[in-house]
């Protein structure tokens, strides 16, 4: 995936028109940046920002907004004309402090001593050169985004909090610290009331980070006083790191700080974000436009955590999938939940492959709704991929293969002329294929014995299979195949048509061959997978499944 933006963009009069119509969601989105802006004109430069919480391990979900957030911006870059300067921001809130100690890391009870100390203050539990727990995860956040070339300036809150960059938003926070509460009191419990500050105080003494209520609130000097953890009354000033804010005020305090333009975020923050607005506005600020997501879900459908470390981390799905599938991932229905976990890779794969072989053929309108425009910046490199990604796992799972060379044997007799130094694309698809397969469909095969029908289903395959040329290809595989089908009653259904383009002829027929013959429930278009494995190949195959010996 090449997503960092070029100094300069092509932009030819058919996708200057084309842009205009342009009905993808990044383009609905930078719209509403445009007429943000139809009165008064562009200030200096349009600023994106995504947020990021370095309490666990970077995972997918999070990074996810900075894709989508690039793809926004590109969009606005081309209805602009790129008469418009823009940036993205990738802000860590790694001054947070860390309220429990995360499951996934090394020698947990090590971290007891610092929990509530801002996490660029916690040490760091996973080994290297890393100054702290936070320094640790921005660098993991930044290796994910330089792996994925984004365009991007990275922030931390606590340099930025202490070197004075929030300073004069936090003495009006000072200011308006009534306005404030009034916004904040109604959204809390009764208890919650009763102790609730929109400043958090850095303890003097312990280093941690305080919810305690306020003493006094000094708009004059902008300080705050409060009773530290060992009882003593302390004034510290708001400035300078002393204290930081509420999440909540926090995310309004930014926008105001930072005049930020666009940021989206997930669901979870959907009914906050009228209270992030208005503490933007009593703050001097202008409230950017939001764009809301929904929440990825692990493999059995709860909300993935980075405390957690459900779901997929990044180097996981790098391991088995290229990049741009998880951007395609990315891309597509932004505003439903979806599962974020192993299985769906392999779809995620082909379905990118797919829609970059249509771009070319297609129209500009067609283009900028193809997801791989938004991908690549608008510029999709040409990969010819003759070999899908789910038929490269059949075929590992049937010739049992370990290595590159022997799959590479039946790929090149597939397609002549394609080789591993030709096709890298696909010479990298084998690698993670035999990488996927071996980790997940090879524990969970699990072939099944033929009943007396299903036998005289394969009998009759192997019979027609036997018939045909060495070079039949797989729409001939196919048709003789459902040939065969349609002569056994039990296979034969006049009421529907199977998806594998047999009118006539019942699902399960398919479905038996992949149980039988490959030990899975479901695969690609069987006859493509003839074709790639082999005629004699798929005939050695039946015959050992007849004699029982694939079971």
């Amino acid at each position: 995936m090449t997503s960092r933006l070029d100094t300069q963009i092509e932009l030819s009069p058919e996708l200057i028109e084309a842009a205009a119509e342009a009905k993808a969601w990044p383009f609905e989105e930078a719209r509403k940046i445009i007429k943000r802006y139809e009165k008064t004109g562009y200030p200096e430069t349009i600023l994106f920002e995504t947020g990021y919480g370095p309490s666990g391990l970077p995972h997918i979900g999070t990074f996810g907004e900075v894709a989508r957030t690039s793809m926004v911006r590109h969009a606005f870059r081309v209805l602009t004309k790129d008469l418009v300067n823009t940036k993205l921001l990738c802000f860590s809130d790694d001054m947070d402090g860390m309220r429990k100690i995360p499951d996934n890391v090394p020698d947990p009870s090590s971290l007891v001593p610092h929990l509530h100390k801002p996490l660029s203050s916690v040490p760091n539990p996973f080994g290297g050169d890393y100054s702290s727990f936070a320094d640790h995860n921005n660098v993991m956040l930044c290796r994910f985004l330089d792996t994925f070339g984004f365009d991007y300036e990275f922030a931390s809150a606590t340099e930025y909090y202490k070197s004075g960059r929030f300073d004069e938003v936090l003495l009006r926070a000072v200011k308006h610290y009534d306005d404030i509460m009034k916004v904040m009191l109604p959204t809390l419990g009764e208890e919650r009331q009763a102790t609730y500050s929109p400043f958090l105080p850095i303890s003097p003494t312990s280093g941690r980070v305080l919810y305690v209520p306020m003493k006094n609130v000094d708009a004059k000097n902008g300080t705050i006083t409060f009773d530290d953890e060992n009882g003593t009354e302390t004034t510290v000033p708001v400035t300078g790191g002393n204290v930081k804010l509420q999440w909540k005020p926090d995310f309004g305090m930014r926008w105001a700080a930072l005049s930020v333009d666009f940021e989206m975020f997930g669901k979870d923050h959907q009914t906050n974000a009228i209270v992030y607005d208005r503490i933007c506005e009593i703050l001097g600020g202008r409230a950017p436009e939001h764009f809301v997501y929904e929440l990825f879900l692990d493999d059995v459908g709860q909300k993935i955590s980075k405390s957690k470390g459900n779901g997929i981390s990044i180097d996981e799905w790098l391991t088995y999938a290229p990049t741009e599938s998880l951007g395609l991932y990315m891309f597509q229905k932004p505003r439903t939940a979806k599962r974020l976990y192993f299985d769906v890779i392999p779809k995620a794969v082909d379905e990118y492959f797919t829609y970059l072989a249509a771009y070319e053929r297609q129209s500009w309108k067609d283009r900028l709704n193809n997801p791989v425009w938004h991908l690549h910046n608008g510029n999709p490199p040409i990969v010819e991929m003759p070999v899908p990604f789910a038929l490269l796992l059949n075929l590992v799972s049937a010739s049992n293969a370990e290595n590159r060379s022997v799959l590479w044997g039946f790929i090149s007799r597939y397609a002549p002329g394609v080789t591993s130094q030709n096709s890298p694309e696909l010479d990298a698809l084998v690698g993670y294929a035999i990488r996927y397969f071996n980790d997940f469909v090879k524990p969970t095969k699990k072939f099944r014995a033929p009943d007396e029908v299903e036998r005289l289903a394969l009998e009759g395959m192997d019979k027609t299979l036997a018939a045909l040329p060495d070079d039949a290809d797989g729409s001939m595989i196919q048709n003789a195949m459902l040939d065969v089908a349609r002569g056994i009653e039990r296979y034969q259904d006049h009421a529907k048509k199977s998806p594998e383009g047999g009118p006539g002829v019942s699902v399960s027929f398919f479905q038996m061959l992949y149980e039988v013959l490959i030990g899975q429930e479901r695969g690609p278009r069987f006859g493509s997978f003839v074709a790639l494995y082999g005629i004699a190949e798929t005939r050695a195959l039946i015959a050992r499944a007849l004699m029982g010996q694939l079971t």
